[in-house]
């Protein structure tokens, strides 16, 4: 068969496969962003550890390794560039909903949905740029910063599996205590991460206790998410 098939490319596969699941379910009925935002957090838990993964196999060929930044490039882009797109659609359908079901209206719904389209394209876009743009300037999967082993060249695209889980924690947050919908915000989100992916500015690596302490806090959104789901079935 062609591709890889050892040990060294499990995470990045289990990624992916979060991801177009993540899709499939935030698009499907009503949409259901905070299902989706669960499968990223878990693509987001993916990548933080495929490339250490990768890089413990000592006698790796060039080619397994050329394989490993294309599929790592690959799957970032279904996972940090087109899932929280589809979550953001979800939220648009969700308030569509809500609003069809109890007469509330959010702001996002005023927005017309060419402009939410146009948006959420321009940022699959800038990550396309981004990660096509690493590709051809490191060899590594680790790479994502020009070769410079302390910094990240603009923001890296895993980032994502932590800014908009924490905006739809607090969306529900501002919804239950304040009955106020900020979901409007996720699409200047959008813009606002979309242009630092392409930015570049030098951003300091997190080391590895920082690196867990991220982990810990995604681990943590992930289980407000599922209280949040069995407590308001949102």
């Amino acid at each position: 068969m062609l591709g890889f098939y050892d040990y060294t490319v499990v995470l990045t596969y289990c990624s992916v496969i979060s991801a177009v699941i993540g899709i499939y379910v935030s698009l499907s009925g009503a949409g259901h962003p905070y299902i989706g935002v669960m499968l990223l957090l878990l693509c987001g838990l993916f990548d933080t550890f495929d490339g250490r993964v990768a890089r413990s196999k000592k006698n790796r060929t060039e080619k397994e390794k050329a394989f490993g930044v294309q599929i790592d490039s690959l799957s970032d882009l279904v996972a940090f560039g087109v899932l929280p797109v589809c979550i953001g659609v979800a939220l648009y359908n969700r308030d569509k909903f809500d609003f069809i079901k109890t007469g509330k209206e959010s702001l996002l719904l005023h927005i017309p949905f060419v402009i939410i389209v146009i948006l959420g394209a321009l940022f699959v876009l800038c990550a396309l740029i981004r990660l096509a743009y690493f590709n051809i300037t490191v060899e590594e999967t680790q790479g994502d910063s020009v070769g410079d082993d302390k910094y990240y060249f603009g923001l890296p695209v895993t980032s994502t599996a932590l800014i908009f889980p924490t905006f739809l924690l607090m969306r529900h947050i501002m919804l239950i205590t304040c009955q106020i919908n900020i979901s409007y915000i996720y699409y200047i989100l959008l813009v606002i991460v979309g242009i630092l992916y392409i930015l570049k500015f030098k951003l300091k690596k997190p080391g590895t206790a920082m690196i867990y302490l991220m982990v810990a806090v995604g681990a943590v959104e992930f289980l407000a998410v599922v209280l949040m789901k069995i407590c308001f079935g949102r």
